[in-house]
């Protein structure tokens, strides 16, 4: 038995160290990644405290959308820094930008600007970026082959956390005051992440034969606490729960979300202990170049023309794009069009769904539980597109891009139920919407790890995460909030309600959101128009064997290694060979 599981003290090494660990540090991280999807909870204590109109409260929606997903800069430092910098740099933004909104509204600091308002929930919500880039960008290097799956998981805990956040924040503060919410997220995921810091790591991946099972004993995981809240939102919805049983439910959440991961993991090193197959020790802070490339940096020619031409070229798709190469492509440009206008629409539904419940006339806990629905769909959808997308693949060769496409034109379903607000609807325009959401994000990221390489991947993945806010402030400010506040000062009599007067102004009926959903119905059908394409020109990428190069430079990697340990043993053999002899012949001169 090797000394490094000799011993629960042994055992304890290897599991700090070892990937599946890490991969529970990055679920716990993920899982406080999500605070910009229960915007809908807090946005009204925004509104009425700050007297904004619904234009200039989803403009301050967009520069949340903003930062959660602009992380270019986080991506480019990445290439150049260790991972807990990264963590380290979101927890920081993280804890500044959400506790600057929660002293705004609550009136501890003087009232400020829209534009200082705008700059603090941007740089709050950007530490989903960092978290992202640290957390998630890392996981997906060191399972290449099952990154489908990890992006599936992944982005699942993110799309529950808004449901997870609402849990804690009743057991904390009692559900009364939604701006102490504010204050949660402000101070949560930075004490996650900085506890973390060191975990997140490089480690070289050595694929074993029941990954898929593992990830699927954290899906079970993933399943129960989804299950849990799914219940417990329903029969908060039905009772009036005590202080007590909030503190209850809330420790349930932590049991599923931390301990039976942990123990997932504790069970999964023991068994690597017992095949005397620990992981290799690995430093604490790895270099930061991808370990999947070979590539030098050798930069001793001078550009000439053929050089810049080969710099625009791109290589062959699955290959290493460089960022150029990838950003000036025909596939990125479609990727982008298509997110622009397909999860900007889904984006668009979820920021506004509070003032959406509002118009058509549910109760402030009804519209709690909208944004619990769309946590916990949204889970759903990611999940189950990561696991179902790389099943599909697996066995069909079936494009992501043409699971996208099904994906975009599902939603359109959702956003005409809110269009049409036909009575009860919104529960289930919550759930398509939701899951519609949560399905789009896991195959677009996996579309881009698969297209352009993984050399890059921290900028690229960043990069294809801009087309989000691009649609929402195209559909929710210029589109959404424009048309409701026209046709809210059209209820007021065509008065402008002054934001100094500090009251807001608000639109009831059907006519507030139906113009806006229906040009957003509109530009999403394009958008899966536009990822049909997109599926048609990568369909013999997909009919090949797309994770091929990584499988041979795993195996190259093993024989070398057996051929090193050949090589040893044979000169360990011939050492013992020569001691043997010189026994012998110091017995024979002893005789003599």
């Amino acid at each position: 038995m090797s000394s490094l599981s000799s011993g629960p003290m042994g055992l304890a090494v290897q599991m700090l160290s070892g990937r599946w660990f890490m991969a529970f540090a990055s679920f716990l991280i993920m899982s406080a990644a999500g605070a910009t999807y229960i915007f809908a909870i807090y946005s009204a204590d925004i509104k009425s405290s700050l007297g904004y109109n619904q234009q200039t409260l989803n403009t301050l929606s967009f520069f949340k959308d903003l930062g959660a997903n602009v992380g270019i800069h986080a991506g480019l430092l990445a290439e150049v820094t260790p991972t807990w910098l990264i963590l380290a740099v979101g927890s920081a933004t993280n804890l500044f930008g959400y506790l600057m909104v929660y002293l705004s509204i609550t009136g501890r600091t003087p009232r400020p600007h829209v534009w200082q308002m705008c700059l603090y929930i941007c740089v709050g919500a950007n530490s989903q970026s960092f978290a992202n880039t640290g957390a998630l960008v890392t996981c997906v290097k060191n399972f290449p082959e099952s990154r489908g799956i990890v992006l599936g998981l992944l982005k699942g805990f993110v799309g529950l956390s808004g449901a997870v956040f609402t849990q804690l924040y009743l057991a904390f503060y009692g559900g009364h005051d939604s701006k102490s919410l504010v204050l949660l997220i402000a101070w949560l995921p930075a004490a996650i992440s900085a506890v973390f810091l060191r975990t997140i790591r490089i480690i070289p991946p050595n694929r074993l034969s029941n990954e898929f099972k593992v990830f699927c004993n954290f899906l079970y995981v993933s399943l129960a606490l989804a299950a849990y809240l799914m219940v417990v939102i329903i029969l908060q919805k039905k009772f009036a729960f005590t202080r007590a049983e909030y503190a209850g439910s809330a420790a349930v959440v932590l049991f599923l979300l931390f301990i039976l991961p942990l123990a997932v993991v504790i069970r999964e090193e023991i068994s690597i202990s017992k095949q005397n197959h620990p992981p290799k020790k690995i430093p604490l802070s790895p270099p930061t170049t991808t370990i999947l490339s070979n590539a030098s940096s050798k930069n001793t020619t001078n550009f000439t023309l053929s050089r810049i031409v080969k710099i625009f070229k791109s290589p062959n798709r699955g290959e290493d794009y460089s960022i150029l190469q990838a950003l000036v492509s025909v596939d990125m440009f479609l990727l982008f069009v298509s997110t622009v206008f397909g999860v900007g629409g889904t984006l668009t539904a979820i920021d506004n769904m509070g003032q959406i419940g509002e118009s058509l006339g549910y109760p402030a806990k009804s519209i709690a539980t909208f944004v619990s629905l769309i946590s916990i769909w949204n889970y759903t959808g990611r999940v189950a597109s990561g696991f179902a997308s790389e099943i599909l693949l697996a066995k069909y060769k079936l494009p992501r891009p043409l699971m996208f496409a099904f994906v975009l034109l599902v939603s359109c379903l959702g956003h005409l139920l809110v269009a049409f607000g036909v009575p009860g609807s919104l529960y289930a325009a919550s759930i398509i919407i939701g899951f519609c959401f949560g399905a789009a994000m896991p195959l677009i990221l996996s579309i881009i790890s698969e297209l352009f390489g993984l050399k890059y991947y921290s900028t690229l993945y960043n990069f294809g995460g801009m087309a989000s806010p691009v649609g929402s402030y195209i559909l929710n400010v210029r589109v959404a909030g424009y048309l409701y506040d026209r046709e809210a000062m059209k209820q007021n009599g065509h008065k402008l309600v002054p934001s100094s007067s500090g009251k807001s102004l608000t639109c009831i009926g059907v006519q507030c959101f139906k113009r806006s959903f229906l040009i957003i119905t509109a530009v999403t059908l394009a958008g899966a128009l536009v990822m049909l394409l997109l599926a048609w020109r990568t369909k013999e990428f997909y009919r090949g064997d797309i994770y091929a190069r990584f499988r041979e430079g795993l195996e190259g990697e093993s024989k070398a290694e057996e051929t090193k340990s050949s090589v040893e043993k044979e000169k360990l053999d011939e050492k013992e060979s020569l001691k043997g002899i010189d026994s012998i012949q110091t017995s024979q001169r002893n005789v003599f």
